[in-house]
């Protein structure tokens, strides 16, 4: 079981890093490529396009051909794309290197979630995808730290450098640790048509936990991207102060995030992921109302224990009703994950909604929305019986 937990875990953090780690080195980039650093930050479109892309046909190939070959693939290509970065000359072949990037990233983040539906029980599994969550919480932070240090010594080159390296030890651990899980490959030869149409997307509770969790992803990418005029600009912080807010943020993830499986032994999952949601609404009227800095920081640090006490478990959820067609089911939570925060960011500029007005919508909008489709839709308690077929 450890083997699949760490394959997972190291497949995750691909994506994650693949955002944060060159950052530090943006300035340089655009120096050495001729561009601005206002057309390089394109560079994370790029980056998330090509994981939306790879995602469209990552899990049904992973349901097909199996996990291994799709996580395989993915480092691969993780990895090449890297090289392709640190050696483009000019910014189009740079973003061409980040959108393949992406396809690779998107690629390994989809199997990870597959892996650890094939291989765990569903209590086990909304423990281990909240710890997952605040492992990659502890990412935007460590990321542009080691960013920083490496170019201490090294041109930016080496950032991506980094990156190729981390390709390449994920295509070693799938190779030789990661064993195959799909549940086609081991307990249902020749019986998989009896089984998949069974495991059809199109139904009420995947919706409504696919809803669910894009509103949650929507909420923290949103946070993201309007902190920093939030937080410099609104509220009149320095860089440094920006930094050590965005910092404080992380750990506060990363407590509730590793609090959470010790919360499942003591209350439900659905308990949970109200308690999500109420602190989400909590969150939209302190910002909605705030007198002082203090009230609107206590909303941030909300925003960010929202999210980590309920997106892993309404994640396990999700994935519950699907034993052979996980992939496909990670798949379309990964595309409306990223697609959502996409359209929400673009709707919101369209609109001209200022930056603190499109975190308080989304949070207000998120949680009711969110609190209905939890009281209204529960899990059927025979999906896990029937499908689970946890390995060890």
């Amino acid at each position: 079981m450890a083997r699949f937990l760490f394959c997972s875990f190291a497949l995750v953090l691909l994506y994650p890093s693949g955002i944060d780690m060159y950052l530090v080195g943006l300035p340089h980039i655009a120096r050495d490529l001729g561009a601005s650093e206002a057309q390089l930050h394109i560079a994370f479109s790029a980056y998330l396009a090509g994981m939306a892309s790879s995602m469209v046909f990552a899990g049904k190939i992973a349901d097909k051909a199996g996990r291994q070959p799709v996580a395989i693939t993915g480092a691969v290509i993780f990895a090449l794309a890297s090289v392709l970065c640190s050696m483009a000359q000019n910014s189009t072949l740079f973003l061409t290197g980040r959108f393949i990037q992406g396809i690779g990233a998107g690629g390994c983040y989809v199997v990870a979630f597959a892996i650890l539906r094939d291989t765990l029980s569903a209590q086990r599994r909304a423990k281990v995808l909240s710890m997952l969550n605040g492992i990659t919480c502890i990412i935007p932070v460590l990321a542009p730290v080691i960013g920083y240090l490496i170019m201490l010594k090294f041109p930016w080159q080496s950032l991506f450098w980094t990156m190729a390296a981390m390709g390449l030890l994920v295509f070693i651990l799938s190779t030789m640790v990661l064993k195959e899980t799909h549940p086609g490959s081991h307990q249902y030869p020749g019986n998989t048509a009896t089984i998949q149409p069974t495991e059809k997307l199109l139904n009420r509770f995947f919706i409504s936990r696919l809803l669910i969790t894009t509103l949650s992803v929507v909420v923290i990418l949103t946070y993201v991207n309007v902190s920093p005029v939030l937080l410099m600009e609104t509220m009149g912080f320095d860089r440094g102060e920006y930094s050590t807010v965005m910092a404080l943020t992380a750990l506060v993830s990363m407590a509730v995030s590793f609090s959470t499986p010790f919360a499942l032994n003591i209350f439900n999952q659905r308990t949970l992921m109200l308690a999500s949601q109420v602190l989400f609404f909590t969150a939209g009227i302190l910002l909605a109302t705030a007198s002082s800095h203090a009230i609107m920081l206590a909303g941030i640090t909300l925003i960010c224990a929202g999210f980590s006490v309920g997106f892993g478990v309404a994640m396990s959820q999700a994935l519950g009703p699907f034993s052979l067609r996980a992939g496909v089911a990670s798949s379309a939570l990964g595309i409306a994950q990223v697609c959502g925060s996409s359209l929400w960011i673009w709707l919101a500029a369209v609109i001209g909604l200022n930056a603190l007005n499109m975190l308080i919508g989304i949070l207000i909008g998120c949680s009711i929305v969110c609190i209905l489709l939890i009281m209204a839709i529960q899990p059927a308690a025979h999906y896990e019986e029937a499908h689970q077929q946890p390995r060890s």
